[in-house]
């Protein structure tokens, strides 16, 4: 549903175009369902449904309450295994020796397995022993708390207006968006089709999805200008991948469809001959497309024949990046850089390398070349390089690489570091070029101090979607006495066993004890019991007191069994804070502090890390993933893996929106939100706006934060 969406990508209600009634009591019954799930309704949104008729305010606060539940987790069961925990949770061993009781008085011996007893296998293992019903009943309500969290919602206009807004954030957009974000794009390019459409589209996997809209409906195409965005199209219209990561198996288009590609590809080759050079990257894929697409039934288009001559190897074509390596090899760096001037983003990618190789009577050539790049690349790409200079200092202990998959491996950094001149020369060259790209602000800015520590999001696909997820490298604060971490599976056809475990690493990072389902309790920690199959959907639950011993709390999620985090039906993580005297059902949506789908390629799931330093303990967002192995994936088995990707991004320093707001600083009248609502209209940066600011004022929060990226 439309609705539902957009409350859950902005935390804002479409307003409803019901008939008027009175519909106060629907608003009184919305207002105590959302508390329960630890949201608030703003007055205006409450008037707004009060105005109904008590059906369309029924079905408005039905739609609501829906969004806001699946958004924190509370639309399943959380069932766990041990009905009293975090309570009566028995020792590991001593577990294992009841259930080995339970298999010989039952008179069906002990399950036999490789090398001695299958502890697996032992009646009543790994499945419910009571329903969710008995489970509550077992527990006392939680108490309610100050610290718990409580979201605001906000009443939005029209359905149809809140749409078009996010499909033109979306759309017009200067950053990639993850997976699920271009599904939803996808959606509102065919609702938003005949209204207005982004002055820009700079991300070319956008401008993929638009495209493939508008493939379908015969209209024209838009900002194609180079071979692969027609490639990426034609992905995107067989259902593929059109961040070109994985291959796609072309469907056979209609001959309408077909000329309008070979046209689009003749006019970029027409245009620059020299856009051929792209081709060879992805020759075969070109080829399966040629196959799909009969470009020689076509002669009026030889410029897109040539393409296909190209991937065919018919055709030698000396792409930029391979005449630029051949000058490195040969020892010319800056003729290196001057070839690569011509594709700014390219050289600014390739900045270390160069400034690294050139000696010193070329080094001012590829200063010069870099600065003279700048003007001309775009935000994201210069955010990237400051980001990666002021890392460039020291030598790093190893680092870290993660694909667009949020697939990680590490390796020793053998790169000599940078000179601290240049690396202060680069630094100012690129804040002056972002300081001057920032909009100058309308009003007075208000930053909450909460936001200072999130990562610039400079790829939605080094994240995960849920609700408060943070970009990766990005730091909050923790509150309360109790970590509770939880995850959910549920699998789509054959059984599937995931496991919830915690790996506690010391000051320098070596392994100081785990919890998991080989072992139930470690300093204060506890597991709510191993759950080996979810055919109506599986919880684990593990509690962590912030007085336990060791530096750092890393959770993860180990495939032991069965389906992959992307082919299950249902996958997330998330963790809740609570103080030691909430007891109440071992899950309450109130005290959801986040929630992370798990949808990422490999075995081993790490969303987060929790870090005790000199400001308290801080959440760490990770979303990484390790290969692991096909199978019985356990916490032991990855202790050093685990340890080194924590390191690497633990030692890394994000660029963080406190970056933008230091340079916003010198330019604007920049105020820190203490509590106290301002007397006169700001714009508002926080992870969530608070309610009351004056009218006028504009709210930047977390679903906005990509607009603080500059072009």
């Amino acid at each position: 549903m439309l609705e539902k969406m957009i409350i859950q990508k902005t935390l804002r209600v479409p307003a409803s175009a019901g008939a008027a009634g009175d519909g106060s009591p629907v608003a009184r019954q919305l207002d105590a369902a959302l508390l329960e799930a630890g949201f608030s309704a703003s007055r205006e949104l409450l008037e707004h449904v009060g105005a109904l008729a008590p059906e369309p305010a029924m079905d408005l606060a039905a739609t609501v309450v829906s969004a806001v539940r699946e958004l924190v987790g509370d639309h399943v069961r959380h069932n766990a295994y041990f009905i009293g925990f975090p309570h009566a949770v028995p020792d590991t061993v001593e577990f294992w020796a009841e259930r080995l009781r339970a298999a010989v008085l039952t008179g069906g011996g002990a399950p036999a397995g490789v090398g001695g007893i299958n502890l697996l296998a032992l009646p009543g293992y790994g499945t419910y022993q009571h329903t969710y019903a008995e489970l509550l009943a077992a527990h006392d309500e939680l108490i309610a708390s100050a610290g718990d969290r409580m979201t605001l919602l906000r009443l939005g206009g029209p359905v149809e207006v809140e749409a078009q807004r996010l499909y033109l954030a979306l759309a017009g957009g200067v950053t990639p968006l993850g997976e699920a974000d271009l599904a939803i794009l996808s959606e509102l390019a065919l609702l938003c089709a005949d209204g207005e459409q982004p002055a820009e589209i700079p991300v070319r996997e956008n401008r993929a999805v638009l495209n493939g809209v508008r493939l379908v409906l015969a209209r024209p195409l838009v900002a194609v200008d180079t071979t692969t965005d027609v490639l990426r199209l034609a992905c995107q219209v067989s259902g593929g991948d059109v961040s070109l990561m994985t291959r796609t198996r072309f469907r056979t288009f209609r001959r309408a469809e077909r000329r309008i590609l070979l046209q689009a590809l003749d006019h970029v080759v027409g245009a620059s001959p020299a856009k051929l050079g792209d081709v060879a990257r992805y020759a075969e894929r070109w080829k399966r497309l040629g196959e799909r697409l009969h470009p020689h039934e076509y002669p009026q288009w030889p410029h897109a024949q040539a393409v296909f001559a190209v991937a065919r190897g018919e055709r030698k074509v000396h792409n930029l990046a391979g005449r630029a390596e051949q000058a490195m090899r040969a020892g010319a760096v800056g003729r290196a850089a001057s070839v690569l001037s011509a594709a700014p983003g390219q050289l600014l990618r390739s900045a270390d390398r160069l400034l690294r190789s050139a000696g010193e009577d070329e080094l001012a050539v590829v200063v010069d070349a870099v600065g003279g790049a700048l003007g001309s690349a775009s935000g994201r790409v210069l955010l990237s390089l400051r980001e990666h200079v002021d890392n460039r200092l020291t030598p790093a202990n190893v680092r870290m690489y993660a694909s667009r998959s949020r697939r990680a491996w590490v390796g020793r950094d053998e790169r000599p570091t940078l000179p601290a001149g240049l690396v202060a020369e680069l630094s100012a060259l690129l804040d002056t070029e972002i300081s001057a790209r920032l909009p100058a602000p309308e009003r007075p800015l208000l930053v909450d101090p909460d936001v200072l520590g999130v990562a610039l999001p400079l790829s939605g696909k080094a994240a995960e979607d849920g609700f408060a997820v943070l970009p990766r490298g990005s730091r909050a604060p923790v509150s309360g006495e109790l970590l509770r971490f939880f995850t959910y599976w549920r699998q789509t056809s054959s059984r599937t066993d995931y496991d919830l475990s915690v790996l506690l690493l010391d000051e320098r990072f070596h392994t100081a004890g785990q919890v998991s389902f080989t072992n139930y309790h470690h300093d204060g920690a506890v597991h709510s019991g191993d759950i080996t199959e979810a055919k109506n959907g599986a919880t684990e639950f593990i509690d962590v007191p912030l007085t336990v011993a060791g530096r750092y709390v890393v959770p993860q999620v180990n495939i032991y069994a069965g389906e992959s985090f992307d082919r299950v039906a249902e996958s997330m993580f998330g963790y809740q804070t609570r103080t030691l005297k909430q007891r109440g059902a071992p899950f309450d949506a109130r005290t959801v502090r986040a929630r992370s789908q798990m949808r990422g390629s490999g075995r081993v799931a790490l969303p987060m890390v929790f870090a005790n330093g000199e400001r308290g303990w801080e959440a760490v967002w990770l979303h990484l993933y390790l290969t692991g192995r096909p199978s019985f994936n356990q916490v032991e088995g990855n202790r050093f893996t685990t340890a080194d990707r924590v390191r690497a991004l633990i030692e890394r320093r994000y660029l963080t929106v406190a970056y933008l707001v230091d340079l916003w600083r010198a330019r604007a009248e920049v105020a820190t939100w203490d509590g106290r609502l301002p007397d006169e209209p700001v714009t508002f940066i926080g992870l969530e706006a608070p309610e009351g600011l004056p009218p006028g004022s504009d709210v930047i929060s977390l679903d906005r934060l990509t607009e603080l990226i500059p072009g």
